[in-house]
């Protein structure tokens, strides 16, 4: 039977091979398996599974008729690489995916999201598990509320949607160090994405808590994920290490069973291919609507030269990093692209479908360059100061002749991803259908029927309007509560994984070693602030150093003045070769050149103290200091008998960290832009009693702080851009 691309999930079809269309780009040479599209391979053999005979292929196929006659209720989702396609149940299938993170969507609006993207057409949902979101310190889980994925499986299951699962361990994700625990750099020579025993311990440890939920659910077993990604991208890290991937391989299939289809995903150049494929994992790609279809696809074909065409990861539009403008992509420009691919007969998961939002601290990072930065913490008695660690590319974990820039310390540059990971996507960050949504709906219709009924609308918003703000204390004066066990003393600074701190903010003080009654250089090494460090001499806010970016201010002060550094972590590198990003303050600060010694380091639990009602249930600590440098400002509104979506906007004020009922909405960045508003969901808000507000201002509050609650988002203003309005 020949049916076309629109026919094949209409009708039971008797072949796969024939509802899809050849790219061009890739016809085999069927003597070599090798390419002879336009994509030039690496050296080396392509290591996919061998294939078998005609003799032995009809003996199996006979075999699985009679099985599927004997159990008509056999359930089972796998390869057929003869006629290059999936088979669901026997018969040729391709789903049509989008992407959702349980993770940046609050568990009240699961449902909502999941049952648009279904009635968007969507035959399936692609969903990964941060491992650093569940197992927040070595042995210690939490898979409740917001965190329970296996309800939000359920959930998948109840609405009719299929699962492609990409439990890691490592996701990127654009998430806080690519999903990874930062409790693994408490090993601060540990090599991650390796077959480094520590490692690859800390990983089989989490495998054998994740996996055994997952495996019920596994469509073979009367579930709905058809398909387990094992790492992601792993082309694109350094280390090409195959051990890696074959240990990997090997606890997939001793914890999931054999019958579980596992997959990679990689980008379409050559050296990601090379080292992110392994024999009998599938390998797909992926790439965005600004590629060539035909020549992607024949990226995937030197790997993989029969099978199902997949696009695990079609951008849908990109993230946002502060400092930059707002990004997007036109609708047009995505469905034609989506159109190309469903027209091939590929299978297609379209990154991000709802993208949400990166609340608390779980916002990652990107590091422009690729290359690869090995370093060593060295905290010895006379130092504490990044080095670097030549004798780990002689690790056996590692495939590495040799550094590229021997001794260098090249970190590149550091690029902070918004709170906002709305990605531009068909459903915005609040969960509302867009044109791209529709526009991508219709490209669906031509190749498999809709769900019947309507759209679900967009959810309601409402502008609560101003509220005013005052000040309750500034941090200094607050230590007592933020840091009930007190500081730990040190010659030399230690980082947040030295002290294990995980996110958020640690103060680190000293006291001037001389007088200084000139203005004298208080400065830090290269990529030693990581990230930001507002310094205070006398309680005094004197000015913000950043990494990779201002490393030097210049002070006066007297012998045993008190000099204070509150560092912000902004977020782990998520993507990139060092995403072994350690936090605090790397190197000693030097007054003059002199190194600074003898510190006390406050590791601050500040969502703990909010949590339990501070500062709302303490008296406000007088001040006159002014409104510079860090601060807790706090009100509180009242809803008109409705808890509706809304989104915050900070009219002067700089940058920050704001909670809502406790709730960390996360971090909050006017000045630098893109993003102006925090999306606050309904879910997190009171009826009928007070919502508490509590603002962390870091750098300045305005004369009259005070919050605007709109019923739109404001994304796109930077230095230099105009405010404008996205939805």
């Amino acid at each position: 039977m020949r049916c076309s691309p629109r026919a094949v999930l209409l009708l039971p079809l008797l072949t796969c091979r024939t509802w899809r269309k050849r790219p061009a780009l890739a016809k085999k040479d069927h003597v070599t398996g090798v390419s002879t599209s336009t994509f030039v391979p690496p050296p080396g053999p392509a290591k996919r599974p061998a294939r078998m005979g005609l003799p032995a292929l009809a003996l199996l196929l006979a075999a699985g008729l009679l099985r599927a006659q004997a159990s008509p209720l056999a359930r089972s989702f796998e390869l057929d690489y003869e006629e290059d396609c999936f088979r669901k149940d026997g018969v040729p299938f391709r789903y049509i995916s989008g992407s959702i993170h349980y993770a940046r969507v609050p568990r009240p609006a699961w449902r909502d999201r999941l049952l648009k993207m279904y009635m968007s057409g969507l035959s399936a949902v692609q969903v990964y598990v941060p491992w650093n979101y569940h197992e927040p310190r070595p042995g210690i889980y939490d898979f409740a509320g917001n965190r329970d994925v296996e309800a939000f499986l359920d959930l998948t299951a109840e609405l009719g949607l299929l699962v492609i699962l990409r439990p890691g361990p490592y996701i990127c994700a654009e998430w806080e160090m690519g999903g990874l625990p930062s409790w693994l750099l408490w090993k601060p020579d540990i090599v991650l994405r390796s077959s480094d025993p520590a490692y690859l311990a800390a990983v089989d440890s989490w495998l054998h808590v994740l996996l055994p939920k997952i495996k019920p659910r596994l469509y073979q077993h009367g579930g709905n994920i058809i398909s387990v990604q094992v790492e992601n991208e792993y082309g694109s890290y350094y280390a090409c290490d195959y051990g890696y991937l074959r240990h990997l391989l090997g606890s997939f299939r001793a914890l999931l069973g054999s019958e579980v289809l596992l997959f990679t995903t990689d980008g379409t150049r050559a050296e990601e291919l090379h080292c992110g494929t392994l024999q009998g994992l599938y390998a797909t790609i992926d790439f965005g609507p600004g590629s060539n279809v035909t020549e992607a696809f024949g990226a995937q074909r030197w790997v993989e030269p029969k099978g199902p065409l997949v696009n695990s990861e079609y951008y849908t539009g990109w993230l946002d990093y502060w400092g930059e403008a707002h990004a997007s992509t036109s609708s047009a420009h995505v469905a034609r692209g989506l159109e190309d691919m469903l027209q091939l007969g590929a299978s297609v998961n379209m990154y991000m479908f709802h993208g949400g939002t990166n609340f608390a601290y779980w916002s990652g990072r990107d590091s422009q360059s690729w290359v690869m930065t090995l370093h060593c913490i060295a905290i010895m008695e006379r130092r504490a100061h990044w080095v670097p660690c030549p004798e780990l590319w002689q690790s056996p974990f590692l495939q590495l002749p040799s550094p590229p820039w021997p001794g260098a310390d090249f970190k590149d540059q550091y690029k902070p991803v918004t709170t906002s990971y709305d990605y531009d996507a068909p459903l915005s960050e609040a969960g509302d259908p867009t044109e791209k949504l529709f526009a991508i709906r219709m490209v669906i219709s031509k190749f498999q029927p809709l769900p019947a009924g309507p759209m679900p609308p967009a959810t309601p918003k409402y502008a609560y309007g101003q509220v005013a703000l005052q000040k309750h204390a500034d941090l200094l004066d607050a230590l007592d509560v933020l840091c009930p066990s007190g500081p730990i003393q040190s010659r030399f600074p230690l980082t947040f994984e030295a002290i294990k701190q995980a996110h958020g903010f640690v103060v680190y003080r000293t006291q001037l070693p001389r007088d200084v009654l000139e203005p004298t250089m208080l400065g830090a090494p290269p990529h030693s602030i990581c990230d930001r460090g507002y310094v205070m001499l006398q309680k005094e806010y004197r000015g913000t150093l950043e990494r990779d970016g201002q490393t030097t201010l210049r002070v006066m002060g007297r012998a045993g003045d008190t000099l204070d550094v509150l560092l912000e972590n902004m977020g782990r590198i998520s993507f990139g070769a060092n995403i072994s990003d350690f936090k605090g303050l790397l190197g000693n600060l030097s007054l003059d050149s002199t190194p600074l010694s003898n510190w006390l380091i406050y590791p601050l639990d500040i969502d703990a103290a909010v949590q339990q009602g501070w500062p709302h249930a303490a008296l406000p600590k007088s001040s006159r200091r002014g409104r510079a440098g860090p601060a807790f400002y706090t009100g509180a509104f009242e809803t008109p008998g409705i808890a509706w979506d809304t989104f915050v906007k900070f009219p002067g004020w700089s940058k920050g960290q704001l909670w809502i009922n406790g709730f960390n909405l996360g971090r909050y960045w006017p000045r630098r832009g893109p993003q102006q508003t925090l999306f606050v969901p309904g879910s997190v808000l009171h009826i009928g009693r007070p919502n508490n507000i509590t603002v962390l201002e870091l750098e300045g509050a305005p004369s009259t702080p005070l919050l605007l609650f709109l019923d739109q988002p404001l994304f796109n203003r930077t230095l230099g851009h105009s405010t404008v309005a996205t939805e």
